[in-house]
């Protein structure tokens, strides 16, 4: 299905919309009660407008993704969320013996909970966060990407920015955590083309890692 626009010229400019929208998130984390996770949900709801309102073949994805298989794609979301877990799960226990810096940089990341009410971080997680990114990161840019640049190269370029709006944090494993998940759910939508399988995975994911059974 083709986008709404066919040339490339709506890809590069939502690009660079994002990384100015993200880049200061990481920098501040937030500006006085517009905090980290209030302006987060305002960018994934901003960016994924103008996927709504400007990308036609977007809008007709998302349709039939929701039409068909449901029920096997929610098995396959919450599949995936517990594999990204194991991994991560795995990767921290490693990376705290071979890193010094590694347990100072695990912890800033779970200092984004700090004075916020669990209940609302996990609200805007489940309903605006996780199904945000994906419909944003992989549903409009990976999936745009990959149709002006072919399969493969629309993948690792969605992914590479992606992970490097996260650059801006100053924090080394932010940055590779965003890595790892790029490639994840970025390879997940690259073989299934489904952001119903994503937007499971990612926001199961998040409560998950962050609220549930976090690692700090």
């Amino acid at each position: 299905m083709q986008p709404f626009l066919t040339n490339d010229r709506l890809t590069r400019t939502v690009t660079v919309l994002s990384i100015a929208l993200f880049i200061p998130l990481f920098v501040t984390r937030g500006l006085g009660k517009f905090d980290f996770w209030w302006w987060m949900s305002a960018n994934v709801v901003g960016l994924s407008a103008i996927a709504v309102l400007l990308d036609r073949g977007w809008r007709e994805d998302v349709s039939r993704d929701l039409a068909e298989a449901v029920w096997k794609k929610a098995g396959l979301g919450l599949a995936s969320a517990t594999a990204l877990y194991a991994v991560f799960y795995l990767g921290n226990t490693t990376a705290r013996h071979l890193l010094p810096f590694a347990g100072r940089g695990i912890e800033n990341v779970y200092a984004f909970k700090d004075n916020v009410s669990a209940v609302r971080i996990a609200l805007l997680m489940a309903f605006v966060i996780g199904p945000g990114e994906e419909l944003f990161w992989r549903g409009f840019l990976q999936r745009r990407l990959q149709m002006e640049k072919g399969p493969l190269r629309g993948f690792l370029l969605a992914t590479t920015v992606y992970t490097a709006v996260h650059l801006a944090s100053g924090n080394l494993m932010l940055v590779l955590a965003a890595g790892v998940c790029g490639l994840f759910w970025g390879f997940l939508y690259l073989r299934t083309g489904s952001l119903l399988v994503n937007v499971i995975s990612h926001t199961i994911w998040d409560l998950v890692i962050f609220l549930i059974f976090p690692m700090n």
